[in-house]
């Protein structure tokens, strides 16, 4: 999309936007600056003031084992970032969320059906969903919670699947293309905004 065609839906709004260096966070984080946010790249260390917006994107997958191979470590790390960050950031922003701000959990399709290769990455995203619906019930209606789940994005994250020459990820797809971090960028910025008042 032009970026003359954007509008300001988060003028005058902070949001804060994790694992935002690169990638599909770093779409998500630019999409809200053009419309007027202020960003924050965020840590949890960091300490914030209003918060309007936060969406959880950070995410590692440190092995293709299968679930029962997979190494204690790799489950560890899995874990902690995939699913115990995600907790923590809301816990820590929480106190500092306006009336009507908004959460976005940024999961994945493997959420839905873990795919070999990805099987304990994907059962990671999987309790995302779950997240979202616990917190979207938990901190309703003073804050929304959504979720997007990604499908192929060639990212540097995911490029030893969007990159294997053996698989054609574009004709397992409706549209017949991958995705783009500009699309996911588009969703999450929908989400978080006013015009989503009614999405929970």
């Amino acid at each position: 999309m032009e970026k003359s065609k954007i509008g300001r839906r988060f003028e005058g709004k902070v949001a804060i936007v994790t694992a935002s260096t690169q990638g599909i966070g770093f779409s998500i984080a630019e999409r809200f600056g053009l419309e007027g946010a202020s960003v924050v790249i965020s840590s949890r260390r960091q300490k914030y003031g209003k918060i309007d917006v936060v969406v959880s994107n950070a995410a590692a997958n440190p092995s293709v084992d299968a679930i029962l191979k997979t190494q204690e470590s790799a489950l560890d790390k899995l874990w902690e970032i995939n699913v115990k960050t995600a907790i923590l950031l809301i816990k820590d922003a929480s106190p500092h969320l306006t009336e009507g701000s908004s959460i976005v959990f940024i999961s994945s399709i493997s959420a839905f059906q873990p795919p070999t290769g990805l099987a304990m990455y994907g059962v990671t995203k999987t309790a995302l969903l779950g997240l979202t619906k616990a917190l979207a019930t938990e901190m309703g209606p003073r804050t929304r919670v959504n979720c997007v789940a990604p499908g192929f994005v060639p990212t540097h994250f995911a490029e030893f699947i969007t990159n294997n020459e053996t698989m054609s990820l574009e004709e397992t797809t409706s549209l017949k293309r991958l995705g783009t971090t500009e699309d996911m960028a588009a969703a999450t910025a929908f989400l978080a905004s006013d015009e989503a008042s009614y999405i929970t």
